[in-house]
């Protein structure tokens, strides 16, 4: 796969400041990657390639020993980051900036992050979930973000976050082109709904222990590296 050779890795491209205040607030923001062009296109790109090779494989719900695939809970395929191409480092150097940032700001202790390219494909879905038990505090903060381009809220897939009753609707975001979703791992219960067309888009989460293994050791120092 080919990707532009430099990618635009120096500044976050929003106002962190206020991301953290409505993570206090509100235990959810949504932001743009729309500045970062190039990485949101090599993004798209190579996720297409992947599906393509066949590559993306289904998801399921547990890790190691727990693991099992539940295809009446989510129907997505996915593929974790390694950081060996030119658009996954760039990715991962914008995440490890905002891990600095969340910890500056906010002291939350986050040291690593982990994420997959996820596929939804037409009839796909994720009932809702959180990303991560109440207290036991592994991953901390989760991201989305999307590369869907021409979606609109009628092609469904809709991130669809709720409150701590798991029933009241505090949000829904339209999956569309660089669309950044974050939000409390812990907190903010959320599901995707039934996607009416493929539907692309890289899942992570910010981890502050290392109690289990991540599929590839992700984030640490990589601003410093490229």
């Amino acid at each position: 796969m080919s990707h532009a050779p430099t990618i635009e890795t120096d500044i976050l491209p929003f106002d962190v400041a206020g991301l953290c205040d409505e993570l206090v607030r509100q235990g959810w923001s949504v932001r743009s990657l729309s500045m970062r062009k190039r990485l949101m296109g090599a993004l798209r790109q190579e996720l297409a390639g992947h599906r393509d090779e066949e590559s993306l494989a289904p998801a399921g719900i547990g890790r190691s020993d727990d693991f099992q695939l539940a295809r009446s809970i989510r129907r997505d395929r996915i593929l974790w980051l390694d950081g060996q191409s030119v658009a996954q480092k760039a990715y991962l150097a914008f995440a490890e900036k905002l891990r600095v940032e969340l910890n500056r700001r906010l002291m939350l202790g986050l040291f690593r992050y982990e994420a997959h390219f996820a596929l939804y494909e037409a009839g796909g879905f994720y009932k809702m979930h959180r990303d991560s038990f109440v207290g036991a505090r592994n991953r901390l903060v989760s991201t989305v973000l999307y590369l869907n381009e021409d979606w609109q809220r009628a092609d469904g897939g809709l991130l669809r976050l709720f409150g701590e009753d798991e029933e009241t609707v505090l949000h829904e975001v339209v999956p569309t082109m660089a669309t950044f979703a974050v939000f409390l791992s812990e907190e903010v219960p959320h599901e995707v709904t039934v996607a009416n067309r493929p539907r692309a888009s890289i899942a992570g989460w910010f981890r502050c222990n290392d109690l289990i293994a991540t599929p590839a050791l992700q984030g640490s120092g990589l601003a410093d590296r490229l």
